[in-house]
């Protein structure tokens, strides 16, 4: 026999509809999943507490350094920390704030009844109450909000106030207890202080009687400041004298510089505040007398008299004014050698007034060092007396700087557990999630056949038919039953398949027992039968006989009695009450008789019914476990092989189909059987394809000659 050919196989795409095909399937999974997260979050809801949550908002200040008191008598800005709020938040979570919330509100009573119970320790109290406690700084603030959840409100109010109040309480012992020590800091700085001075003023009255200082009006200090302001006056005049000095000495250094001719015009503009009316009449007077000549020499020419007579006033104006220049620059050499003699005696003086000053002052330094260490001691007495004066009224009054409680709890009439909004909506998203989840998760772990892609992919063979779900016999249920028509399309597609039409002996097998290849295979026989041709159903199941049951007739004798040679193929074979289809039943299985199917009188029986019949059936146990399926799948001209939709794994379908192959059996094709085509639109188009055939009930039935075995013209439909 010839091998079964098969293509590649198909590449896997998966497709939305795929993922749709696993949701329909699973449906019930996933609406059961979905109710059950559903309705658990619906009963926390109603089951769960109602808990009350009531904040009270505190602003929380750093205290004033303990030292601060003993450096500078003022609250120091403390510098930015930035672990300050988060430290304030264990402390108000600590042991010490909340037990005493515990025992000034009672709460090892109050809480321990509202769980049942009559009484709680403190240990058990204070682990309930800091997980009720919530602590958090309020978003761009400085301010601390503490939050209390509770089943009553007014008790989460009232558990709120009194942590903010205990911590308040610790904030001020511990404020009182830093004052009391800076205190005492203070007055141990004040005793010291107080020795010193003593200790400088002897040293200061030792020194005034060794030099003889008179201190009584402080002349000496009078002195020198009469010297110092002395010196001063004196100071500036030199800086006066000294300017007037270098003035002049610059002016007349560069006019000495410049030639004879270029003087008169540098004197005027160098030293114009020093030119009197008569130098500047003089030039004029030049200017004048120069425009004279110049016209009278236009006019008369230089040989007349009018010229030479301006000529001579010209040169008696320059005479003049030139006399003039020299008496100026003699005034200004004068002026330098006065400002000059002046400066040296300013100097001289102010060395004399120095001299004497740092003699008297080196004298009267000890004294006054002395003087000024007793005054800076005594300031310093003075205010750590002051401040300490302060601090001790300051400790008696209350401190409402570090601890300000700006929004004290209420109670709220809102619960914010459980949240409604939240749980049950979230139930619901867990429970599609889970429930696809679970549904995706399952469809991964069947390995079973599902779709015709699956059967080409794994076992490389053509599917030749598709039975749909609750199937009947169509011998009861007659030619026209919906049915009828999916065993009708695998009859067709198995004459297209066989290559030699006298192949007539066809076999239905399976991997494992009940994947309806009984029911395919005498469906499969009856549909033949009903196309006109001799049809003959051997019951070739020795170990479970089925077939004589969906006939209703006796099983009392059959194949066996004829291979043993007990009865006649006459007296063993059945008719139906379809005249073209007998029936030949197993009949009761000796146990000397195991191995008959193998046997040569089996073989020749086979030989015997195709010679009587156009198509003989022969219905066999499942491969997997039983020798008899092998043996007859040997001695057929067709095998089909039954795959019951979402049964077996496909490793063990695949196996039965290689134990086929193995034994030289003819395999057709795959038959998939048992299809849930309502729910499966991977078949659908099959269902809908069935109900539209047995809506044309005039539709005549094409049969097949028995001279060429011509398949009816059923259109084969693409795998």
């Amino acid at each position: 026999m010839d091998p079964v050919t098969t293509s590649e196989a198909p590449e896997i795409k998966l497709h939305f509809l795929d993922y749709w095909r696993v949701i329909r399937l699973r449906r019930s999974l996933i609406l059961v999943v979905f109710l059950l997260c559903v309705m658990t979050s619906t009963l926390l809801t109603i089951w769960l507490p109602k808990q009350y949550s009531s904040m009270v908002q505190i602003q929380v200040n750093k205290d004033d350094p303990e030292l601060s008191i003993v450096t500078g008598g003022q609250s120091s800005m403390y510098s930015a920390d930035p672990y300050f709020l988060t430290t304030q938040f264990k402390i108000i979570e600590s042991w010490r704030i909340l037990t005493n919330v515990i025992v000034n509100l009672h709460l090892d009573e109050r809480l321990a009844q509202q769980n049942g119970a009559a009484k709680w320790s403190i240990d058990d109290t204070f682990d309930q109450l800091v997980h009720r406690l919530s602590v958090e700084q309020t978003r761009m603030t400085s301010l601390i909000e503490i939050s209390v959840r509770n089943q009553s409100p007014d008790l989460a109010a009232e558990i709120a106030n009194a942590v903010a109040d205990s911590y308040k309480q610790f904030r001020l012992d511990q404020w009182k207890a830093s004052k009391g020590r800076g205190i005492d800091a203070l007055e141990e700085k004040l005793a010291t202080t107080t020795n010193e001075l003593h200790f400088a003023e002897s040293n200061l009255d030792a020194i005034r009687t060794k030099y003889d200082i008179s201190d009584i009006f402080d002349q000496s200090a009078l002195s020198q400041d009469i010297l110092s302001r002395t010196l001063e006056d004196w100071a500036h005049q030199r800086v006066l004298a000294k300017a007037d000095f270098l003035e002049y000495s610059n002016i007349l250094y560069n006019l000495n510089l410049l030639p004879t001719n270029e003087l008169a015009g540098a004197l005027s503009t160098a030293y114009a505040r020093q030119t009197d009316s008569e130098l500047v009449d003089l030039a004029e007077r030049v200017q004048q007398a120069k425009a004279k000549m110049v016209q009278a020499e236009h006019d008369y020419g230089v040989e007349n008299p009018p010229y030479k007579t301006a000529k001579q006033q010209l040169e008696d104006a320059q005479t003049a004014y030139q006399a003039k220049i020299n008496g100026v620059m003699s005034g200004i050499r004068t002026r330098v050698n006065q400002d000059q003699g002046f400066l040296q005696l300013i100097e001289q003086e102010v060395d004399v007034i120095t001299t004497n000053k740092n003699m008297e002052a080196q004298r009267n330094r000890p004294y006054y060092r002395a003087k000024a260490d007793v005054e800076e001691i005594r300031r310093n007495y003075e205010d750590l007396e002051r401040m300490a004066n302060r601090e001790v009224a300051e400790r008696g009054m209350p401190m409402l700087n570090v601890v300000i409680v700006c929004n004290p709890a209420r109670p709220v009439k809102a619960p914010i557990s459980p949240r409604n909004m939240v749980i049950i909506p979230l139930g619901v998203m867990v429970g599609l999630i889970v429930g696809l989840g679970l549904a995706f998760f399952i469809e991964y772990l069947d390995t079973s056949v599902k779709t015709i892609d699956d059967v080409e992919r794994s076992l490389q063979a053509p599917v030749l038919g598709v039975i749909p779900q609750n199937v009947g016999i169509i011998l009861e249920e007659g030619a026209e039953s919906p049915h009828a028509e999916a065993y009708r399309v695998l009859r067709t597609n198995l004459l297209f398949s066989r290559k030699n039409e006298s192949w007539n002996t066809v076999s239905v097998l399976s991997g494992g027992a009940g994947e309806g290849k009984s029911t395919t295979l005498f469906n499969l026989a009856t549909v033949f039968a009903q196309n006109g041709q001799r049809v003959l159903v051997v019951d070739s199941d020795l170990r479970r006989p089925m077939l004589h049951k969906i006939l209703h007739v006796s099983n009392t004798m059959g194949l066996t009695d004829f291979l043993l040679k007990q009865r006649s193929l006459e007296e063993v074979i059945q008719k139906t009450k379809l005249p073209t289809l007998d029936f030949l039943a197993s009949g009761k299985l000796p146990s000397s008789s195991m191995s008959i199917l193998g046997s040569a009188q089996m073989k020749e029986t086979i030989q015997e019914l195709k010679r009587r019949y156009e198509f003989i059936f022969f219905d066999s146990p499942p491969l997997l476990g039983v020798s008899d399926a092998s043996i007859l799948a040997s001695e057929m001209d067709m095998v089909l092989q039954v795959i019951q939709y979402r049964r077996y794994p496909q490793p063990m379908t695949l196996r039965a189909k290689q134990m086929i192959l193995k034994v030289g059996g003819n395999l057709m094709g795959i038959v998939l059987n048992n299809i849930n085509m309502s729910q499966d639109e991977n078949y659908y188009y099959y269902s809908g394809y069935y109900e539209y055939q047995y809506k044309q009930k005039d539709e005549p039935v094409v049969q097949v000659s028995n001279a060429n075995k011509t398949a009816s013209p059923e259109i084969k439909p693409k795998y």
